[in-house]
């Protein structure tokens, strides 16, 4: 009997995540960690962070079934090396989470960030910073003893989830180019986000003087939890944009200048949204504010998609006002036998007013014949009456006027509107909407499959957890950043979903692209693709900088194809 050619052969079905792993080893993600956190353990770390990525790009496997996600997996192709599966049991990962914590997961993050900038030139030029709420389900005693354990304290604070029953942990992102994370932190679940913005504040020249932007040379960007005392004291030699709280006497004020005025610069719609339906129209207005003893620069910025908060305040307001009114008009006497008293009445009633009604009032004349029977000759004696009428009336004036500043907005920034290093109003307000990137991110570290599933009993743990998490959104932002550079570079468009051509293409839309690519790899004789890719899997394969090999070769690098060369 003939020997079976497929005896020794092991087969594996391929999805995204070869691409993934091109990407890993482009930013040499194994190497780095592997260097700064040098150990002699048979799972090295920088094994154990790649694997643990690929997995949570996988689709979300929970940590403690690391061990059963690679027994199917294509060990030399995904990982460079065809280690056994057993290698990723719960022992080798909790200690590898150890050592990654000893060697500081902020510290590995970072470099990351750097070598990111450096091979996929990133514009750093702006950041964005933000913070986030994840909840936890387990007891975690130990973050109360004292003195804590080591790591990030999970314990109850401002929950961003609205779960102020459980205990948290905060995560704080810095990043670029809406999105690509270059610095991260795991911090403690009763963080300030005001605190947390100060000590970015503190550390961010070093930090962006190691990607060769010296002061000045960058701007900061946060939401309005920056605007402190003790933050605006930090901002005078850094360029930032923020929001001014509504809270602030100043911002109201700024509000009421520029509607007031009615000077408005036209902005329209943003570039990057003109293709949205029902986009937001916007204008803008210059002016300054005073705070802590310092002028600066106010963009008030009007949007017609108002705030449905506010205009629900507005209507409770105009609720407010019409039962005053209402309440105020009850006892008015409604009939008068004297012209002059009803005129007098009118007049008074039109001299009533709340914040947003007004009254208005007048008399008619009503002649009524007299009781009794009429005389045989001569007019029917009459009775005249002056009967008050009047109609409530919204004061549309002082109604616009509060809808106006319910769509108006103040940025405070000292970038300066002109010359060197300005940013007009447009640019800000692009600069400033570029922040929903941070915030898109924390859906992804959110997901409720890798942090609640994960049985992790220390801190510190979470915390290196919280560093391949990171690490893998800075995977996929990569890979998205990568396919819309060479659609823009190149005029050129993708088959999105439904075949519909795109030019912003996501990474979720990728993994989807790639489902069922099956290769087998002999024992002997390299690996062979089962069946040939399909057109639209080669489009994206082309805009992620890749070809076909990346599912056959455990040394394919993307090629960077926003430079035009590949990377060394």
């Amino acid at each position: 009997m003939a020997a079976d050619p497929f005896a020794d052969t092991r087969f594996f079905t391929h999805a995204s995540l070869p691409v993934a792993a091109a990407y890993c080893r482009t930013l040499d993600v194994m190497g780095v960690v592997n260097r700064i956190t040098p150990s002699s353990m048979r799972l090295s770390p920088g094994l154990a962070v790649q694997a643990m990525v690929l997995d949570v790009l996988s689709g979300r496997s929970p940590l403690y079934r690391e061990e059963e996600f690679w027994e199917r997996q294509d060990r030399l192709l995904l990982l460079g090396k065809d280690v056994d599966s057993h290698i990723f049991n719960d022992t080798n990962l909790g200690r590898a989470l150890d050592a990654l914590f000893e060697a500081g997961p902020t510290r590995i993050i970072t470099e990351l960030g750097l070598e990111a900038a450096r091979k996929f030139d990133l514009d750093v030029s702006v950041v964005s910073y933000d913070t986030t709420s994840t909840t936890v389900w387990g007891e975690y005693r130990c973050s109360e003893d004292d003195p804590p354990a080591e790591g990030p304290r999970i314990v109850r604070g401002h929950s961003k989830d609205g779960r102020p029953d459980l205990k948290q942990f905060m995560t704080e992102l810095l990043c670029v180019e809406r999105g690509v994370p270059i610095c991260s932190s795991t911090l403690d679940g009763n963080s300030s986000d005001k605190i947390s913005n100060n000590r970015m504040l503190s550390r961010i020249s070093s930090l962006m003087a190691r990607h060769g932007l010296g002061a000045g040379a960058f701007t900061y960007v946060a939401d309005s939890s920056v605007v402190t005392s003790g933050n605006l004291s930090l901002l005078p030699g850094i360029p930032f944009v923020s929001r001014l709280p509504r809270n602030f006497s100043a911002c109201g004020q700024a509000v009421d200048r520029a509607v007031a005025s009615g000077r408005w610069t036209h902005i329209g719609r943003l570039a990057e949204l003109e293709s949205t339906r029902n986009a937001a129209e916007y204008k803008s207005h210059e002016t300054t504010v005073e705070l802590e003893g310092t002028t600066w620069r106010a963009v008030v910025v009007h949007s017609n998609a108002q705030d449905k908060r506010r205009q629900k305040s507005i209507e409770y307001e105009l609720g407010v006002s019409l039962k005053k009114m209402s309440d105020m008009t009850k006892g008015v006497q409604k009939r008068y036998f004297c012209e002059k008293d009803a005129g007098a009445a009118a007049l008074a009633m039109s001299q009533m007013e709340t914040s947003l009604h007004t009254v208005k009032a007048s008399y008619r004349e009503t002649v009524v014949n007299r009781r009794g029977r009429p005389p045989k000759e001569g007019p029917r004696p009459t009775n005249t009456y002056y009967d008050l009428v009047w109609e409530i009336l919204i004061r549309e004036d002082r109604l616009q006027l509060l809808r106006e500043q319910a769509g108006c907005f103040v940025l405070l920034s000292n970038v300066p509107a002109s010359g060197e290093n300005s940013l007009d109003a447009k640019a800000l307000l692009r600069t400033y909407k570029g922040q929903y990137g941070v915030e898109s991110d924390f859906v992804f570290l959110k997901d409720p499959l890798v942090v609640n599933d994960l049985f992790l009993k220390t801190p510190s743990r979470i915390d290196a957890l919280g560093m391949i998490l990171v690490i893998a959104l800075l995977i996929w932002r990569l890979m998205e950043r990568q396919m819309r550079m060479y659609l823009a570079h190149g005029g050129k468009k993708l088959p999105g979903w439904d075949n519909k051509p795109t030019d912003r293409p996501t990474s979720f839309m990728m993994s989807t692209v790639f489902y069922g690519i099956q290769v087998a790899r002999p024992k002997r004789g390299g690996p062979i693709l089962l069946s040939p890719l399909s057109g639209r899997q080669m489009q994206f394969l082309d805009a992620l900088g890749l070809n076909e090999r990346v599912f056959l070769d455990k040394d394919i690098k993307c090629m960077l194809q926003c430079r035009g060369k590949p990377d060394d």
